[in-house]
C-alpha cells in the first residue's frame, strides 16, 4: 500500500530522468496497480492451495528483487517491467496476510487483528506522497524503492518465528480459475493500454483500437464466466452482501477521483 503512493511524488523526477513523458509517468503507477488488481484475486487460490506462508514468503521476495531493481532501472521501461514484478509480489502478499490472521484469530480478536491491518495499510497510503517527496528532495527519487528493503527483511524474519504448522496446511484439492485470470487481466490490461496510449498514439490507432476492443471484450465476458464457473475466481453472489457492494462502489468512486 505505500507503494501504491510513495511513488506519485516522484514521477516529475522519474520523467526528466528518463524523458519518457506523460506515458511512462501513468505506466510508472499503472503498471503496478493493473498487476495487482489482475492477480490479486487468484492470489488467495493459490495461498489455499500452496500454504498461506510460502505463498506470502514468496510475494516477499518478489517485492524484495523488484524493488532492487526499481531503485536501479536504467531506463524507463526497465522500471515500468520492474514495477510490474512488483505488482505479482503485492498480489501474493495481501490475501495470504489476511487469510492468516483470519486462521488464527477469531470473534472479537480477530475484529481487532484485521482493524490493526487495515489501520497499517491505510497509514501506509496516507504517509506515502509525503515520504515519497522528502526522498525525492533530500536524496534521489530511487531512494523511494529502497526503503522498501528494511521493512521486508523484517518481514521474512517474522515469518520464520510462526508456530510450525498452524498457517501450512494447503489444500491441494483447490483449483484455480485460469480462464478467469485471462478474463481479468487481458480486460483491464487492454482497456488500460488503450487509456494511457491513446493519448501518445492516437485512439485511431490500430494498437490502440485492439486493446481496447479485446480489453472490454474481455471485461464483459469475464462476470459471465464466473458466474458460470464452479470454482470462480471471484464469486458474483458475494455482491449480494450490502457491506460488501456498497464498499467496493465506494472504492470506485475514491479511485476515480
Amino acid at each position: 500500500f505505500l507503494d501504491g503512493s510513495v511513488v506519485n511524488l516522484a514521477l516529475p523526477a522519474i520523467g526528466r530522468d528518463f524523458a519518457g513523458g506523460l506515458a511512462l509517468q501513468q505506466w510508472v503507477v499503472d503498471g503496478y496497480l493493473l498487476s495487482l488488481g489482475a492477480l490479486i484475486l487468484v492470489a488467495g487460490a493459490i495461498s489455499d492451495q500452496f500454504g498461506r506462508p510460502k505463498v506470502l514468503r514468496a510475494g516477499l521476495l518478489i517485492f524484495a528483487v523488484s524493488s532492487v531493481l526499481c531503485a536501479v532501472a536504467p531506463t524507463g521501461w526497465v522500471l515500468v517491467a520492474a514495477r510490474c514484478l512488483q505488482g505479482v509480489g503485492a498480489a501474493f502478499l495481501v490475501p495470504s496476510s489476511l487469510a492468516m490472521i483470519n486462521a488464527r484469530f477469531s470473534g472479537a480478536a480477530q475484529a481487532r487483528a484485521v482493524g490493526t491491518w487495515t489501520a497499517w495499510t491505510g497509514t501506509a497510503f496516507v504517509v506515502g506522497p509525503l515520504l515519497g517527496g522528502v526522498l525525492v528532495d533530500a536524496l534521489n527519487w530511487r531512494w523511494i524503492f529502497g526503503v522498501n528493503i528494511v521493512p521486508l527483511v523484517i518481514t521474512l524474519y517474522l515469518t520464520t518465528k510462526l508456530p510450525a504448522g498452524e498457517f501450512a496446511s494447503a489444500n491441494r484439492s483447490a483449483r484455480v480459475d485460469f480462464v478467469g485470470v485471462a478474463l481479468n487481466a487481458v480486460g483491464l490490461a487492454g482497456a488500460v493500454y488503450a487509456l494511457i496510449e491513446g493519448q501518445r498514439l492516437g485512439f485511431s490507432h490500430p494498437a490502440v483500437v485492439a486493446g481496447l476492443v479485446a480489453g472490454i471484450a474481455c471485461l464483459i465476458v469475464f462476470p459471465l464466466w464466473e458466474w458460470r464457473s464452479s470454482e470462480p475466481m471471484m464469486p458474483l453472489h458475494i455482491f449480494t452482501a450490502r457491506n460488501f457492494a456498497v464498499g467496493n462502489l465506494a472504492t470506485v468512486f475514491l479511485y476515480a477521483g
